[in-house]
């Protein structure tokens, strides 16, 4: 999207063909190459260039008939000539209109003449004709709305804030119906688009399909999207499009007004059209006061309601009294009488304001229940007290089983399950039927955490939230969330947006957001040289409004020699030249200098650097002002006579040097004795005049001690003037340049060098306890007086304190150990030895297994060698199976007994 600023009424551009004229409807419509403007219809455009004559001129001889070479009659000749004479003629006309428009298209125009304002007052008073008619001449009630219409002429008091740029008579604008401010039309279009698009691209995907609101940027008043303004009409919505009338108001369109008041009262403004704020309805209506009992009489509609100042005498809603209030508007108030009133439950009794009878104390009912076992136990209340609560079938904790038991016991548990869903919301409680809230929930189960992204076994009770930090961008489009575990819906932004206004001077406060920033709130007073007279523009239009016209008179005292100036009204610069006679005592005649006073005379400056080309600016300016001395005497007086022959009186040459100071008063003239015109008559016999030599030489005169640079002067008498050469010179800490006048370099004792040297930054060096100095850039060793703060403990390192290095450094201040220190140093060393005899006693133990495990392993050697030397002996097969053979035999002979015993039987 093209900037705001880009955007102008009928567009505008750089038309890269030439120029071209031709008829369009009942206007005419050029088009150049220089990005100027265009008429169409009578209303005015961008698009034409003063350049159009030598265009439309070369156009028509590129669309002769036929070629260069073709030959012309004298009739086809005649007949071009004629169509490029047509063409030149339109053209001039055109860009005359141009000027012409341009004369009267900018409200930044001349406003101190005479003509202007008589103008202004003229329309002004047109303007407001209608309204003072109805209330006899009397404009108290049109300060604000005159403030508007004011503005409306006056030079850069009309700001597009959005664009910071004056508002033009001939460009289409919009006013806010809030706050009444007016905008350029593509400014505030674009705006609203910009505000939609915004709004819609952060709360709904669908884009176009929801009426948002956009707001005004100066007072945020809201407007719907079929309110965004997309034709130019006058303030009083009547005419579009309302043409350009010196004799109007800008942008109105001359009618009466006739817009509703606010608040409405069923009159319509009397007023022509123009901007700002309607002024109070003057019409005369018969009304009554706020109570009625006064008789009607005629006031103004704008101030209809009135009071007549006697009682009220209204019920007040306690029933009992009276409105003793004067005459007023709306419900009476609540009645500020006391009373002693009793409380719900009439137990207490207390002096309360009449205007609230009801009201609870803070004792317990504590009547019997109809039970006949228990009390109420509600704080004062009104009617019955009701039922015991324990009344009725009541059922166990769980809600699973049902009892009828009397009030005085309590309900038993039923054994079952609890089965109540947990806190969770997911599980169970597997407890049996209790009393009391049940158990956390701690079964344990795979959670995933809030952003998705981690899942881990946990118990069910207890959050699970990852370290990642969320990497989505906020509202903002600047900022990450950077919040843990962010489940997506990220916070706005909370940062402040810091940006530079469009004002360039101060910076947005709100936070961070998208798209353009909000105008800047601020205004600026454009002040005249004096001060007396200023005009209110919006901040940033300071540096581009021309001052305002001041009546006063110039209070500066004069330059010259006379005690005040010529009259002459409030500017800027300097005053101009004093033009009042001379009237100095001449110093050898004594007559008064009858010429005008030379005390601030220009001249020419002799002897400068002449530029060799064009690209090489000059370094002086052309002309100085200085002070001249009075011009010769012109009071005529005799001359003696010299004792020559009668022809040969007069003044003569004697042949020697002249000898006279010249006006440098360093070099004497060199010329032949030659006449000199005593200036008034009385010039000293050593000071040089008229006739004598000029001084062309440089100055000569031996500079301040350190400076370097010649005088730029000629040859002059006094002092030189300073030098204002600009040297380049090192900081203290050698790290930034600094640019310092010669003057101040050899004018200046130690301490004013050491300033100068200063970058008033921090000095980067560093102490010799590591810290940097906190000092301003200074020259020298630093100064060791470091307070940074370090942390000093005790020897056993358990008391710690923060206290300045530079004491820590000079051993001014130690730490000791304190009781609580040796108790616990005595406890430590204790515990210790224990640890030692323990562990003694431990490697003691550990030395006599070893021993014992290898004794045993030696004894299991000795056995082994004992078996290997004995002879081995064959067993026999009885001595091998006779536990088997043995117990065979048993059962064998506990079959036959017990065979025998039965077949006996």
């Amino acid at each position: 999207m093209e900037a705001s600023w880009r955007q102008v009424a009928g567009g505008r551009g750089r038309a890269r063909g030439r120029a071209t004229a031709a008829p369009s409807g009942n206007g005419i419509h050029l088009r150049g190459a220089g990005g100027g403007r265009e008429r169409v219809g009578g209303r005015r455009s961008f698009g034409a260039s003063p350049g159009g004559v030598a265009t439309s001129a070369a156009a028509g001889s590129r669309h002769s008939p036929a070629g260069s070479q073709a030959l012309q009659t004298p009739a086809a000749s005649e007949l071009i000539s004629q169509k490029k004479f047509e063409e030149i003629k339109k053209a001039n006309q055109a860009a005359a209109r141009k000027l012409v428009e341009e004369h009267f298209s900018s409200s930044s125009e001349e406003e101190g003449d005479e003509d202007f304002e008589g103008k202004q007052g003229k329309i002004v008073a047109n303007t407001f004709i209608t309204y003072t008619t109805q209330t006899d001449g009397d404009t108290r009630e049109l300060e604000r709305t005159k403030q508007y219409v004011n503005e409306a002429f006056q030079a850069g008091a009309m700001t597009c804030l959005i664009c910071i740029a004056s508002v033009k008579r001939n460009q289409a604008v919009w006013s806010c119906s809030g706050c009444f401010c007016i905008f350029h039309m593509p400014c505030i279009q674009k705006w609203a688009k910009d505000s939609e698009f915004l709004v819609s691209s952060v709360t709904d995907d669908d884009f176009g399909k929801r009426d948002y609101p956009w707001p005004c940027p100066k007072c945020r008043f809201e407007y719907k999207r079929s309110e965004t303004p997309s034709r130019y009409y006058c303030y009083c919505g009547k005419v579009e499009d309302p043409p350009l009338d010196p004799w109007l108001v800008p942008h109105s369109c001359g009618q009466v007004c006739e817009r509703e008041f606010k608040p409405s009262c069923g009159h319509k403004c009397l007023l022509l059209c123009h901007p700002g704020p309607c002024p109070p309805c003057p019409k005369m209506v018969t009304t009554t006061c706020y109570c009625k009992k006064a008789k009607p009489i005629p006031r103004r509609c704008s101030a209809k309601e009135w009071s007549c100042q006697l009682p009220c005498g209204r019920k007040l809603l306690c029933g009992q009294h009276k409105c003793e209030n004067p005459c007023h508007a709306g419900s009476c108030q609540p009645c500020p009488r006391v009373s002693r009133q009793k409380c719900v439950c009439g137990k207490k009794v207390a002096e309360r304001s009449c205007a609230s009878p009801l009201w609870h104390c803070d004792q317990v009912c504590g009547k019997t229940l109809p039970c006949g076992n228990h009390t109420c136990e509600q704080v004062c209340h009104v009617g019955a007290c009701g039922e015991c609560p324990r009344s009725g079938k009541r059922f166990c904790p769980c809600q699973k089983s049902r009892f009828s038991l009397p009030c005085t016991e309590d309900v038993p548990t039923c054994g079952d399950s609890c089965d109540k869903v947990l806190e969770c919301g997911i599980h169970r409680c597997s407890q049996r039927c209790h009393r009391g809230p049940c158990e956390t929930c701690r079964q344990e189960v795979e959670k995933h955490c809030r952003c998705g992204k981690h899942t881990k076994r946990m118990p069910c009770h207890k959050p699970y939230l990852c370290e990642t930090k969320c990497v989505k961008m906020r509202d903002c489009q600047k900022h990450q969330c950077r919040r843990k575990c962010c489940p997506g819906n990220c916070p706005p932004c909370d940062q402040n947006c810091g940006r530079t206004l469009g004002c360039r001077n101060h910076k947005c406060p709100s936070v961070c957001h998208r798209g353009s920033c909000y105008p800047c709130p601020e205004t600026v007073d454009v002040k005249c040289n004096c001060g007396n007279t200023k005009v209110t523009v919006p901040c940033g239009r300071e540096r581009t409004t021309r001052p305002p016209k001041c009546r006063e008179q110039c209070s500066r005292p004069p330059t010259c020699h006379h005690t005040s100036q010529e009259k002459h009204r409030c500017h800027f610069g300097s005053c101009p030249p004093c033009h009042q006679p001379c009237q100095k005592v001449l110093e050898k005649c004594g007559h008064l200098c009858p010429a005008p006073c030379h005390d601030q005379a220009l001249i020419k400056q002799t002897g400068r650097h002449q530029p060799t080309g064009p690209w090489e600016q000059p370094s002086e300016p052309a002309f100085i002002q200085t002070a001249l001395p009075c011009p010769p005497c012109q009071v005529p007086i005799p001359i003696k006579v010299s004792p020559l022959p009668c022809h040969a009186v007069g003044p003569y040459s004697c042949k020697r040097v002249c000898g006279r100071i010249l006006d440098c008063q360093n070099h004497t003239c060199m010329k032949e004795c030659h006449k000199v015109t005593k200036i008034d008559g009385c010039t000293g016999k050593n000071k040089a005049g008229p006739e004598c030599l000029h001084c062309e030489e440089g100055c000569s005169k031996s500079r301040p001690l350190g400076c370097l640079h010649p005088c730029i002067l000629p040859c002059h008498p006094g002092e030189c003037p300073p030098c204002v050469q600009m040297l380049r010179i090192k900081c203290h800490c050698k790290i930034t340049s600094l640019y310092v006048e010669c003057r101040k370099i050899t004018t200046a004792d130690v301490n004013e060098k050491n300033l100068l040297s200063c970058c008033k930054n921090q000095c980067p060096k560093e102490l010799p306890c590591g810290h940097r100095c906190k000092e301003m850039c200074h020259p020298g060793e630093c100064p060791f007086n470091c307070n940074q703060k370090v942390k000093l403990r005790c020897p056993c390192k358990r008391i710690k304190k923060e206290l300045q290095c530079n004491k820590v450094r000079e051993n001014q201040v130690s730490i000791e150990c304190d009781t609580m220190c040796k108790e616990m140093k005595r406890k430590a060393s204790e515990i210790k030895e224990a640890e030692a005899k323990a562990a003694f006693e431990e490697e003691k133990r550990r030395q006599q297994a070893e021993l014992e495990a290898f004794e045993n392993r030696l004894k299991g050697r000795r056995k082994k060698n004992r078996k290997r030397d004995e002879v081995a002996v064959e067993l026999s097969l009885w001595q091998k199976h006779k536990y088997y053979l043995l117990s065979v035999c048993g059962a064998v002979v506990v079959v036959f007994a017990w065979y025998i015993t039965h077949d006996v039987n």
